[in-house]
């Protein structure tokens, strides 16, 4: 396991995402994926909170959650005492998750905390280790050629009802450009109480070390360690990917 802080322990993710209406999205281009899995068995890499894994499970694979923070593995077994999630970091899956796996998404922009490309090869490697032949692998993140070349350090703001009446939760997502792919990655939780003296107050911030891995990269890295690459989308939905699509989803198979 690794020893360094949790980055997200602070950070309520599973209240800042409207799940229901995300997971609705994107359920055609999963199922469209994985349907023809060689095996059930599949993995959510990078899982948080669990919500894939449950959405997996619900269609009926033998969904694993695997991912390195505490603090949100415990959020997914509390919503899901029944689960399977497993406390590890990517690079270490060929040492946690047995062989014979039928297939594995990782999504919600966990590869770039990955910041150097022998973690990425060890990744992926590790991962080829698990999958069958023919197994999909699903690996959706920020699109970085949009945000590295046009300098973005910002996401829209997103705003949600708070636990109180009258009160809000906002999250802020800022980034820092270091050069080279290399970013300081700032999220910020925020209470928001319009009308009270102080209507602003920070609940949670913490600084993460990203990279942003170009498409070019990513495709590269795949292919040498094991993987077929196929179709590459710009959304999670399937649009057709270019330098200015919100996202990179490559659908690649297990050598």
């Amino acid at each position: 396991m690794d020893a360094r802080p949790d980055a997200y322990g602070r950070l309520a993710y599973r209240g800042l995402i409207a799940w229901p209406e995300r997971l609705q999205r994107e359920a055609p281009l999963l199922q469209r994926v994985l349907e023809g899995a060689p095996s059930r068995r599949m993995l959510d890499l990078g899982c948080g909170s669990g919500e894939h894994t449950r959405f997996l499970t619900a269609l009926g694979f033998e969904a694993t959650g695997v991912d390195a923070s505490p603090a949100q593995l415990e959020a997914a077994r509390g919503a899901d005492p029944e689960g399977d999630y497993v406390e590890a970091g990517l690079i270490r899956l060929a040492e946690v998750i047995e062989p014979g796996q039928g297939g594995a998404i990782c999504v919600g922009n966990t590869l770039p905390h990955l910041c150097e490309e022998e973690a990425v090869r060890a990744f992926f490697s590790g991962l080829a280790r698990c999958l069958l032949p023919g197994a999909p692998f699903l690996l959706q993140c920020l699109n970085y050629d949009r945000i590295l070349d046009r300098g973005e350090r910002t996401f829209p703001v997103i705003l949600r009802p708070g636990e109180a009446e009258g009160e809000d939760t906002v999250f802020l997502r800022l980034m820092t450009h270091h050069g080279g792919g290399r970013l300081t990655f700032t999220p910020a939780t925020l209470r928001y109480r319009p009308g009270t003296e102080a209507p602003l107050e920070l609940m949670a911030t913490q600084d993460v070390s990203l990279r942003g891995w170009r498409r070019a990269e990513v495709e590269s890295l795949l292919r040498d360690t094991g993987f077929r690459v196929g179709d590459v989308f710009g959304t999670m939905t399937g649009d057709a990917w270019s330098p200015l699509s919100s996202d990179l989803v490559v659908v690649a198979e297990r050598r």
